[in-house]
């Protein structure tokens, strides 16, 4: 099974110049907790609802501090004719919950996440990389004591 078969394909595009209150109602107007961050035709980062509130409220930003100051710029992505398989493994090797998903052209056309794959395809392989991704420190920690 290939990722194009489990991604969702409506997609929200933040802009780093965006200000973290705009982004926030986005997320919780969508119900959802990470925007891949995009200016003109390069996605540049991605910000989550976490980043928002350790990299930005809890380090003194302001609501009208710009997205660009809180965002996680390595993008890690997937492209949409990868195994589910191999991208679920990456995910946890990498420590991710979630993924944009890319054409070979390098256009963003989807997300994956996770849950996705869970409901879609083996909750067992999903199972064992969600228990990488949950465990304490690794690239993406936001904590000092990492």
């Amino acid at each position: 099974m290939q990722i194009r078969e489990i991604m969702s394909r409506d997609v929200v595009l933040a802009s780093p110049r965006q200000t973290l209150s705009e982004v926030a109602q986005i997320t919780a107007e969508r119900d959802i907790g990470f925007l891949p961050v995009g200016d003109h035709d390069r996605i540049v980062g991605m910000v989550t609802d976490r980043d928002i509130v350790v990299r930005g409220l809890a380090a003194g930003k302001g609501a009208d501090a710009k997205v660009g100051e809180v965002m996680t710029e390595d993008v890690k992505y997937c492209f949409e004719d990868e195994e589910v398989d191999h991208v679920v493994e990456n995910m946890g090797a990498n420590q991710v919950r979630r993924l944009p998903v890319m054409s070979r052209e390098k256009r963003l056309i989807g997300v994956v996440t996770l849950a996705d794959a869970a409901l879609e395809h083996d909750p067992v392989l999903v199972g064992e990389a969600f228990l990488r991704v949950v465990e304490p420190g690794g690239e993406h920690c936001q904590s000092t004591a990492a």
